[in-house]
């Protein structure tokens, strides 16, 4: 999967992307029409889901980014990588990795998501 870290970077771009018009057009474009990502707090099933949840995290934590952190392992069609939530300019209180999975027409098909550091 030499376009991983292409795929990932973009996928965090949609988490980061405010204008609900523009993240939708970028779901439809980066997620399977069976997507279904899951963490620990939620759980979202199709591309509308997978939307309401971003636009959900985003109320909670308006102002913060996700960034990558570090590199992408990727085979076999899935990637993981480690990313972290905070303010643009600050440190992150949130760290978490996720596995991506993707269809043969390398869309994401599912996510499963870890937590490692929360706010208490």
């Amino acid at each position: 999967m030499k376009d991983a870290r292409k795929a990932v970077e973009r996928y965090l771009e949609l988490w980061n992307e405010t204008d609900a018009a523009a993240r939708r057009a970028g779901i439809d474009e980066v997620w399977a029409e069976d997507a279904r990502y899951v963490d620990p707090l939620a759980v979202a099933e199709g591309r509308d889901a997978v939307d309401a949840t971003i636009g959900a995290v985003q109320e909670r934590f308006p102002g913060w980014v996700f960034r990558l952190v570090g590199e992408v392992d990727a085979h076999h069609g899935q990637a993981r990588f480690t990313w972290e939530l905070g303010p643009e300019d600050g440190e992150a209180p949130v760290v978490g990795f996720d596995v991506a999975v993707f269809d043969g027409d390398g869309r994401i098909s599912r996510v499963h998501g870890f937590l490692d550091r929360v706010p208490g």
